[in-house]
């Protein structure tokens, strides 16, 4: 099992330039859990993504892991606890998967340690959970966008971190392999205890893998708390601008948004909302 630790954001303000993203959040990420964050295009998931890994500084506030700030941490000691899965990474060119995978242990080489066997084991079953073992001497530039996006969750899984950002998943994946991916997590999550967050665009799929919702709206949190608390047909609207209904997802139980077009309204029909039992999966 994972260690459990704390992730606190206080006064959180950021941006690009002159251009503010994201403005006084303050966030308690549950440990042990999967979070989920969800919004609409440039509401600021990645931009909090970003600063959570330490990868943009906050204009004001703080980040703070177990107490100390994260963009004060040494960058190694930061990442033996928390790995990032970026958006669109890039890969050097020519690299192998196996050799990329392997990346993923740099966090856990000193200056004198060599690689040895605890390393080869993490890389296999990277390689293993992700089904990419077969790729382990293709190069990655010769890979199918949902090969190559598992072969880069197979390096964040390498890294065997106790906190695992995700930003997006499940791009470029078919359904099939996103639900792969998303099982996957999950069972990372209950086998080890690793605390996940990650932003996702499907609304069903995260009230479904999730324990927690963050549901952004420019900049700031409209939502947060229980998926059955947060995907609800209010705040689907005003966080995403969309005439929807939320009705009890019939596998899961979780909630389930339907989106309606302008043409597929009732006349009759009337806002209602759906009773959704709180279990997960």
């Amino acid at each position: 099992m994972t260690a459990h630790h704390s992730m606190t954001i206080e006064s959180l303000t950021l941006g690009y330039g002159d251009r503010t993203v994201i403005e006084g959040l303050d966030l308690q990420l549950p440990s042990g859990k999967i979070t989920s964050i969800v919004g609409a295009n440039a509401c600021g998931k990645s931009t909090l993504l970003r600063s959570m890994s330490r990868l943009l500084r906050p204009k004001m506030g703080s980040v703070l892991l177990d107490g100390r700030d994260v963009h004060k941490m040494p960058a190694k000691e930061l990442a033996r606890t928390l790995g990032l899965l970026p958006q669109s990474p890039i890969a050097p060119e020519g690299i192998t998967v196996g050799d990329l995978v392997g990346r993923g242990r740099h966090p856990h080489q000193g200056v004198f340690s060599r690689w040895n066997a605890e390393d080869d084991t993490a890389v296999a079953d990277a390689l293993d959970t992700t089904h990419t073992a077969s790729l382990v001497d293709r190069s990655v530039d010769e890979l199918s966008g949902g090969q190559r996006q598992r072969v880069w969750i197979a390096m964040a899984l390498a890294q065997q971190t106790d906190l695992l950002l995700l930003d997006e998943p499940t791009t470029f994946l078919d359904v099939s392999h996103q639900i792969e991916v998303l099982d996957l997590l999950t069972d990372l999550n209950q086998s080890r205890g690793t605390t996940i967050v990650m932003v996702l665009h499907d609304l069903n799929m995260a009230a479904r893998y999730s324990d927690h919702l963050i549901a952004l709206s420019n900049g700031r949190i409209h939502a947060a708390g229980d998926p059955v608390d947060v995907l609800t047909e209010q705040n689907v609207k005003a966080v995403f601008g969309l005439d929807n209904r939320v009705i009890a997802d019939p596998t899961s139980g979780t909630p389930m948004m339907l989106p309606l077009g302008r043409h597929h309204v009732k006349a009759d029909s009337e806002p209602r909302s759906a009773s959704v039992p709180s279990s997960r999966r």
